[in-house]
């Protein structure tokens, strides 16, 4: 899939991968078996020619020894505490044409989960089915998503929550209007 994100935060976004890839000596060979992903593919991203999927950006944190907020952002998490997010200032992120995410808990040192709230618009388009490690929880905040996991497709309404293994194959796309809905991901190995 072609990058989608705003043309700054895909330059920032693989300058940050491949200088901590650098920093830390290691070869894309390396990076990208640890990823579970071909050579070729991590090129592509590191490039800067293929989107990231959020979760790779998690998984490549974890090889680096990096909190995910330092590769989205270049800032590191500063609270250890709690963290407080105001409406409308998590950390936003857009990954694919009509598919925004938000982090919640960005600042937060160590956390081991990534709440998201996660905007997607209609499209045709079938959506990019992604896994990673670990459990994801969804709850539909507004309108209505399609959630396809392996090859079944459920259809949630506002209120509704899923939770499922996110080492399946998986993905979300929303149904007649805008939706958002909140996800929260592990993160830690």
């Amino acid at each position: 899939m072609k990058s989608n994100g705003t043309p700054e935060q895909v330059v920032l976004l693989k300058k940050r991968i491949e200088y901590l890839r650098e920093v830390l000596d290691m070869s894309v060979e390396e990076v990208a078996s640890r990823v579970g992903i071909s050579p070729e593919l991590y090129v592509s991203y590191e490039s800067g020619d293929e989107d990231i999927p959020i979760s790779i950006i998690y998984t490549i944190s974890s090889v680096f020894g990096v909190d995910p907020t330092e590769i989205l952002t270049g800032d590191t998490p500063k609270v250890e505490e709690f963290s407080v997010t105001r409406k409308g200032t998590g950390i936003k992120v857009k990954r694919y044409e009509g598919y925004d995410f938000e982090s919640l808990a960005f600042n937060y040192i160590g956390r081991n989960k990534e709440p998201m709230l996660v905007t997607i618009s209609p499209t045709d388009e079938t959506p990019d089915l992604v896994s990673h490690s670990g459990q994801e929880f969804n709850f539909v905040v507004s309108g209505k998503i399609g959630v396809t996991i392996g090859s079944k497709t459920l259809f949630l309404s506002e209120g509704d929550s899923i939770y499922f293994d996110a080492n399946a194959p998986h993905g979300q796309f929303a149904v007649d209007c805008e939706s958002k809905f909140l996800t929260v991901i592990d993160i830690a190995e």
